[in-house]
């Protein structure tokens, strides 16, 4: 049964946050899509914190985050949703562009889903973007959190 959760998607490129919203529409995902442009943001959205202080904190179905943000970078993200009994348990996947393998092992070791390289192909980048979205929504079978 496919999850009415949002989707976080934690990006601070314009071009891809533009081509991945596209994307999920290509695709028919219908769940709505939070943008977080940078680590913070993100950060605020899932312990209601800072800016968003006195809402409720944000259980996404998946959160795509990208490592090469401003303020606070991808992995320093990855390591606080783990660290919080709150959000350990919720779907990360690495969404970048880099290729540093240091980057990978990082992303695994505090604790990453999956860690996919953006495609730098258009109809690439849209596919793969729409076929996460499909996998994480409707095949995944969700920890309760």
């Amino acid at each position: 049964m496919p999850s009415d959760r949002p989707i976080l998607l934690v990006e601070d490129n314009p071009d891809d946050e533009a081509l991945s919203l596209r994307a999920f529409n290509k695709h028919r995902i219908r769940n709505e899509v939070i943008v977080a442009r940078d680590g913070v943001e993100a950060l605020n959205y899932l312990f209601a914190s800072g800016s968003r202080a006195g809402q409720a904190p944000l259980m996404p179905a998946v959160i795509l985050l990208d490592l090469k943000l401003p303020r606070i970078d991808g992995l320093e993200v990855l390591r606080r949703i783990r660290a919080d009994a709150r959000t350990a348990l919720l779907p990360v996947v690495i969404l970048t562009t880099s290729r540093e393998a240091q980057d990978i092992q990082e992303a695994y070791r505090l604790g990453a889903n999956s860690y996919i390289r953006k495609p730098v192909d258009f109809e690439q980048f849209l596919d793969t973007v729409g076929q996460l979205g499909a996998y994480w929504l409707t095949l995944n079978e969700f920890a309760q959190t």
